[in-house]
């Protein structure tokens, strides 16, 4: 593992890259040490604490971690010393049993991970649109909710393009991937000034923590709830994933691009769900949830000054 620490990408088996460095230090997350210890207790607190805290809301709280690929995949690295089952999902899953809030995707994401399509891109860090599929009918089950018929099935087009994991290595591969057409019913009614202004200025791309959008589902057939989802790229902003999925299945749904909850805005919106996702690379943080949605929507400046 200490070979490996400076590097940023591995190059897997068959054209396969795995994050195992940068700011987060991904691969050493997958040691048993006091300091990770420590943290994933403290995660363990946070989920319960936050849970209460919306119960006395009134509100359902469900807490899920998106895997990293070195978490799923193992099989297809090479020869990177590391053990996948120190994961640091699959041992908060271990500390949450019996903790109805936390949704584990881990499990379920492995058992699928030799079906035929891959659940997550070979050159990027992030799932894939059949990942997040899956990703997506796990959180309704947990939700109690139903997707909309044939969500699964509709129309794909297809993107070729250098991807996050690519664009580190001289040789910038292109992969070929399918995404679904998700946006057909909900429409966007909110967007925070930070979104419209880095979309206005044709950055929406490089826009991460801070945006907030809100979708709203007048068919007559949506999950009349409504969710309020703080969550990251896994997510994102655009109807591209997650929240593209939720705001096609329940009445409006409020993203935010936090790991850290703004308790304000929660009680004010009341909604019937309150989902947390974040990616397991992220959990070497654990957020202080004093994050304040109004103010950073109104952070503005720095886009504008780029743009002229």
């Amino acid at each position: 593992m200490r070979r490996k620490k400076r590097e940023i990408v591995h190059v897997g088996r068959d054209g396969w890259l795995f994050l195992i460095g940068g700011t987060n230090g991904v691969l050493d997350q997958y040691r048993s040490t006091f300091a990770w210890w420590r943290r994933l207790r403290a995660w363990a607190s946070l989920v319960e604490a936050r849970a209460a805290r919306a119960r006395a809301l009134g509100i359902t709280y469900v807490h899920t971690v998106v895997p990293e690929k070195l978490s799923i995949y193992e099989d297809r690295t090479d020869a990177l010393a590391y053990d996948a089952a120190k994961s640091p999902a699959r041992r908060l899953a271990g500390r949450l049993l019996k903790t109805p809030a936390y949704l584990d995707l881990l499990g379920p994401m492995r058992a699928a991970r030799d079906g035929p399509p891959p659940l997550f891109y070979r050159t990027d860090t992030h799932w894939n649109y059949d990942g997040c599929l899956l990703g997506y009918r796990l959180l309704l089950r947990a939700c109690g909710a139903v997707p909309p018929a044939g969500i699964g099935d509709r129309p794909r087009y297809e993107t070729s393009k250098v991807r996050d994991l690519a664009e580190k290595l001289p040789s910038k591969p292109v992969e070929a991937a399918s995404h679904g057409i998700i946006d057909q019913h909900a429409k966007r009614v909110f967007a925070s000034p930070l979104v419209e202004a880095y979309e206005a200025a044709g950055q929406a791309p490089s826009l991460h923590v801070g945006a907030h959008v809100v979708y709203r589902n007048e068919t007559p057939g949506a999950d009349p709830r409504t969710v309020v989802l703080f969550g990251d790229s896994y997510s994102h902003f655009a109807p591209i994933m997650l929240t593209g999925l939720l705001a096609e299945t329940f009445r409006e749904v409020h993203f935010v691009w936090s790991s850290s909850l703004d308790w304000t805005y929660i009680e004010r919106v009341r909604p019937d769900l309150l989902i947390f996702e974040i990616a397991e690379r992220f959990m070497v943080r654990l957020p202080d949830d004093l994050f304040d949605v109004e103010r950073c929507g109104e952070r503005t400046g720095p886009v504008l000054a780029t743009a002229g």
